[in-house]
């Protein structure tokens, strides 16, 4: 079992951030981020790995893969409190994911992966499909030990910390050969979230999807992002502060869609200066509290960060990438949900029921305390 901890980086403020890795003896890594080093000897008994067999299939028709994982099919579904596999693991209470009493974030591999190192070998392609191995990783992020909170309640240090372990992890991941790498958090049941404490996942893939691609094209062509926010601005603006923008994108596709995007085009995460750096991760956190306030409940959503692919054949470098975080909420008002039928998904042409422009006038007159 290795076991090794090291100064990560610093923050805005100067503090350390360490990094705890340690392996467990099934192999999966877990990692520690925190402001101070963590020492605590952990837990004789952990939870072992679930199945990894997976593969992509490619879709001629759509021109897009789609990952196989028949080993997620029993994966946890909703348990109790007490058997929280992202909680702690306490003296005499059941294992978990964290083999550790306490910590201030953690970062675990999957135990039901959708891509893993090993996934085995493709199945034999039937006529006319493509076939492919599912190799990758995918990792949970655990954002507090407590069972209940969200990115508006975690504290501004908190999150800086979280956008400096994605930082890590993007970094690690694209020198593993990871294609793209995509943090993302899926929040509220109405999304189908399966374990309720306050999470959010990073994917590497094998591959560019084919929304990425098409963003690379766009990119590679010349399109000025950073000139059209401006010009959007402020009409679809909501907060902008320390080179940052939360703005509703004109070509929304959901009700209420928010993005975060900082000012001068950067690619990804590990370019933004400090007073962006802590300014997204403040927005993150009032834009959650914002949501929150207008539904009046918890809202559902589903948040992506879209930072450059690895380079590739076809577009090179991706120097002309504009980094953003996208908010999709599942919700149209506190009590109906925004589903995605028959005409979305058979053409991906989405029907919008509320104007972008109406969701910026909307948000910008919500005060948080973030």
């Amino acid at each position: 079992m290795n076991d090794q901890q090291n100064i990560l980086a610093r923050s805005p403020a100067n503090q350390p951030i360490y990094r705890r890795r340690l392996v467990k003896p099934d192999g999966r890594d877990v990692m520690l981020y925190g402001y101070h080093p963590h020492d605590e000897k952990p837990a004789e008994d952990m939870l072992d790995g679930g199945p990894k067999k997976s593969e992509l299939r490619w879709h001629p028709l759509r021109r897009e893969w789609s990952v196989y994982a028949a080993g997620r099919q029993n994966r946890t579904f909703k348990p109790s409190a007490s058997d929280d596999p992202l909680a702690p693991t306490r003296t005499n209470g059941p294992a978990t994911e964290i083999p550790f009493s306490d910590f201030e974030l953690a970062i675990f591999e999957n135990r039901f992966p959708s891509f893993s190192a090993n996934p085995g070998a493709a199945g034999k392609a039937p006529s006319g499909l493509k076939t492919a191995a599912a190799t990758g990783r995918c990792e949970v992020v655990v954002y507090t030990p407590e069972g209940t909170g969200s990115l508006a309640t975690l504290g501004a240090e908190r999150r800086i910390m979280l956008v400096h372990a994605w930082i890590d992890r993007y970094q690690d991941l694209f020198n593993a050969g990871a294609a793209f790498v995509l943090p993302f958090e899926n929040r509220g049941e109405e999304v189908g979230v399966t374990l309720l404490h306050p999470h959010g996942q990073i994917y590497a893939l094998p591959v560019i999807p084919s929304v990425q691609l098409s963003a690379a094209k766009t990119f590679a062509d010349g399109y000025d992002f950073a000139g059209h926010m401006k010009d959007w601005m402020p009409e679809y603006g909501i907060k902008s502060e320390g080179g940052m923008n939360s703005f509703a994108p004109p070509f929304a596709r959901f009700p209420y869609e928010i993005w975060i995007a900082p000012q001068a085009k950067r690619n990804n995460l590990w370019d933004f200066t400090d007073e962006e750096l802590e300014a997204f991760a403040n927005q993150l956190g009032d834009m959650t509290a914002r949501y929150d306030q207008f539904f009046g409940r918890e809202c559902a959503y589903m948040l992506s960060l879209h930072g450059a692919p690895a380079p590739c054949d076809n577009h090179g470098q991706h120097e002309n990438w504009h980094f953003t975080a996208q908010f999709y909420p599942l919700l149209r008002s506190a009590d109906k949900v925004k589903y995605l039928a028959s005409v979305e998904q058979s053409t991906n042409l989405f029907t919008v029921d509320v104007q972008p422009e109406e969701t910026a006038k909307l948000f910008r007159t919500i005060k948080t305390a973030i």
